[in-house]
């Protein structure tokens, strides 16, 4: 007895993101904010499993995400950590 899949594989698009899909799933988490992730692809309009509305999420599309190179105060911070705690 086991947790039920998060989709039905039928009908579930793979592969890369479209920009429309990735403004339906912007659109519906700052509107409604996180909720059950297994039911975000049908309550925003998605033929996505939940798991990659998840992930699509938190590692692409967070505003608060940040990208590109560390700043010089960053990059010493982790020198520092990395010298004082080692590789963590």
């Amino acid at each position: 007895m086991g947790r039920q899949p998060c989709c039905d594989k039928l009908g579930v698009k793979k592969g890369p993101w479209t920009t429309e899909e990735d403004k339906k799933l912007i659109n519906f988490i700052l509107t409604n904010g996180q909720c059950c992730w297994r039911a975000v692809p049908k309550l925003a309009g998605l033929r996505r499993c939940g798991k990659s509305c998840r992930l699509r999420w938190t590692n692409y599309l967070r505003p608060d995400l940040k990208r590109g190179l560390l700043n010089e105060y960053e990059e010493q911070l982790v020198i520092d950590l990395h010298a004082r705690l080692g590789n963590r």
